[in-house]
């Protein structure tokens, strides 16, 4: 199951994709229709909130949807969508997890930590799947790609053990961790390399975790213009999913509609000799599979 933010004809709804994924039905134009429901969710969290519940009830309106088709003026084409990010605005920064695949640390010339590696990324620099992201050219000469798995928390948590952490999961997602490797340097940190506007799309979809039963055997490729950068399994992440939520949920509360950032491999521009940072016009897409391709183009 494939959850989009899209927006048609000037209005913006949450949807979810059916007909072999060619098409969007708008969920709560569906449950006004079905269930005579105007209290539907606007937003992709108070979707994620109701998890298992909101995932059954959508189960019934896709039924509903493949037999009433031919009637229902609130299905349209994808290609017609624009797709936003599927979550605009978490509770709080984007959880991020720094050098988790052993070859990226390498190539960053760090030693591979013991412990897990967490920093936030602003919410502010979310954008969509298509959207641009901008260089920021009178701060930064360094711009990089970096390809990651996210994982979206659908129930809210703390101290949880790690046998019981994918029960607070609710899906996944694709995020590009775009980062100013000059300010990084600079400032010893990376909040502000990180979270420059535009540097955090996010998209094109939220996979259900139903449709994903073992994320570890996930692929994730990288392309710039084309050209293959990145390309490794989840499974060769040094902390796995649960590991990475027990550890972060240990004094800090994960809720619903958190993102949880999981590191990128090996490939990113500064990894290269020279490096290959990103330029005007060049265009990143992050493929993962089972959730879809990400893709933006950068601009001045």
């Amino acid at each position: 199951m494939k959850l989009v933010k899209g927006k048609i004809h000037d209005k913006t709804f949450i949807g979810i994709l059916i007909n072999k994924e060619t098409q969007v039905l708008d969920i709560q134009r569906a449950e006004e229709e079905l269930y005579e429901n105007k209290s539907g969710p606007i937003l992709m969290v108070d979707g994620i909130e109701k998890n298992d519940k909101w995932i059954e009830h959508l189960e019934q309106i896709i039924h509903w949807s493949e037999k009433e088709r031919e009637t229902v003026t609130f299905i349209y084409d994808l290609k017609d969508v624009i797709l936003l990010a599927p979550i605009e605005r978490p509770k709080k920064n984007i959880i991020c997890v720094g050098k988790n695949y052993q070859r990226h640390a390498q190539e960053m010339g760090s030693l591979t930590p013991e412990h897990l590696v967490v920093f936030s990324k602003s919410p502010t620099a979310i954008i969509g799947p298509g959207e641009n992201i901008c260089l920021h050219s009178h701060i930064t000469k360094q711009v990089d790609y970096e390809g990651e798995l996210a994982v979206v928390i659908g129930k809210k948590g703390r101290a949880i053990k790690e046998e019981d952490a994918m029960d607070y999961v609710f899906g996944y997602t694709i995020l590009n961790d775009i980062t100013a490797r000059d300010l990084q340097a600079n400032h010893q940190q990376f909040l502000l390399s990180k979270s420059l506007d535009t540097f955090c799309p996010i998209g094109p979809y939220i996979v259900h975790k139903s449709a994903i039963m073992d994320p570890n055997r996930l692929s994730l490729k990288t392309y710039v213009n084309g050209e293959l950068r990145q390309s490794a399994y989840v499974s060769e992440m040094m902390f796995n999913i649960p590991q990475m939520i027990s550890i972060i949920s240990r004094g800090m509360t994960l809720e619903v509609g958190d993102i949880i950032a999981t590191g990128t491999p090996a490939g990113v521009g500064k990894g290269f000799n020279p490096p290959k940072y990103l330029s005007e016009g060049d265009k990143v897409e992050i493929e993962v599979e089972g959730i879809g391709v990400l893709s933006n183009s950068l601009s001045s």
